[in-house]
């Protein structure tokens, strides 16, 4: 069978950098032929950062960003073609993402908006290959919140039979994707929503405290102690509350929010405060799984969050009688999952399938997202 080849990019809201695959959908299935990833240069990531807030002369410094970002965009894609001998004109399209840096749909005219940093015309001149961006804006268009994209590719790639399944992404901002049984009848609904804060938070307070872009394996989370006041304030925020459809970015959690709630616990131990960051992030996620898929007993973990030990370790005691797993054994290695959701949304893109779910994002229906630069 002819191969089906199309390249996923992805640059979440942990900012750590840019992961891709080469996948291929000739049988009807995904299958990754190579992975590739990139570190954002500090002064590339630096700049995304500061775009997240307002700041003085925006336009000109996202344009050069944007630019910026293509270039790390092609450089992937180049080391995907070049690891797994494959020629540019054999790719079908390249799904890039963009980097979010504001997300607030329905807001302020009824609709809002949704912007991703990226410039897909310079990407498709440096690589040779049409590009597909502009996932999101379609969606809200249509009255959703843009966001989760991936509950529909976590379908695809993680449903099972006999069971339904719990898939949770744990990057910059956690969402998660409740999956009924694959051979449920009927037209069986797909719940998907931001839980919250994933990694950006803990991510922050290690960078500042020790200078490491992350917690490895959440061993300095596991070094300290949960401050319950703190833990009580950050789980207070009206927005765990919310009833989805909903999805957050950095526009609400980010140092700004963490400064105003640490309050009392400024001068406590940075180990303790990351501590109670890491039980934070897992006590959201759970609550999520408990209070709207409590009737999954698997939660394939994805995204770097899965990478951390103490993490998972701390999603495992929130839920007893629930296998929590890394989605390596399930389907894709964690890095990849993301890459790979947008390769598929760019098959979709091409063949003008929906690639939005109603009753995650909220829309009004199915809509063919994204926009297409020809090579």
């Amino acid at each position: 069978m002819a191969a089906e080849l199309f390249i996923g990019l992805m640059s979440g809201t942990s900012l750590d950098g840019v992961d891709g695959v080469l996948a291929d959908f000739a049988d009807g299935r995904i299958a990754v032929r190579a992975y590739a990833t990139a570190p954002f240069p500090a002064a590339l990531r630096a700049e995304l950062m500061a775009l997240n807030t307002p700041g003085d002369n925006e336009l000109h410094r996202a344009a050069l960003a944007g630019s910026g970002l293509a270039r790390i965009y092609a450089g992937v894609a180049s080391q995907l073609l070049a690891d797994s001998g494959t020629p540019a004109s054999q790719v079908t399209a390249l799904g890039a993402h963009g980097q979010t840096v504001r997300h607030r749909p329905t807001e302020f005219d009824g609709v809002g908006y949704t912007l991703q940093i990226n410039n897909p015309s310079l990407l498709a001149e440096l690589t040779g290959i049409d590009v597909v961006a502009d996932f999101r804006s379609r969606d809200l268009a249509a009255g959703g919140q843009g966001a989760p994209l991936v509950p529909a590719f976590h379908r695809a790639l993680f449903a099972r039979a006999g069971e339904p399944v719990a898939v949770l992404n744990i990057g910059g901002i956690s969402n998660l994707s409740l999956l009924p049984a694959a051979d449920a009848p009927g037209e069986p609904v797909v719940l998907g929503f931001d839980c919250g804060p994933g990694n950006a938070l803990m991510d922050h307070w290690s960078h500042f405290h020790t200078g490491q872009p992350f917690d490895h394996g959440g061993q300095w989370a596991a070094s300290g102690q949960v401050l319950p006041e703190l833990l009580a304030r950050l789980q207070a925020d009206p927005y765990f509350a919310k009833a989805p459809p909903k999805s957050t970015g950095r526009d609400l959690f980010n140092p700004a929010w963490l400064s105003a709630c640490l309050g009392p616990a400024t001068g406590a131990a940075p180990a303790d405060v990351q501590a109670t960051l890491t039980e934070f992030t897992a006590s959201v996620c759970a609550a999520d799984v408990l209070r709207y898929g409590s009737d999954s007993k698997l939660l394939i973990v994805c995204g770097g969050g899965a990478l951390n030990d103490h993490l998972l370790e701390r999603l495992r005691a929130h839920l007893p009688g629930v296998e929590v797993a890394a989605s390596t054994a399930h389907g894709l290695p964690p890095l990849q999952v993301e890459a790979a959701a947008f390769a598929w949304l760019a098959r979709s893109t091409v063949r003008r399938e929906a690639g939005n779910l109603a009753s995650v994002t909220g829309a009004r229906g199915g809509r063919v997202l994204g926009a297409i630069y020809p090579a």
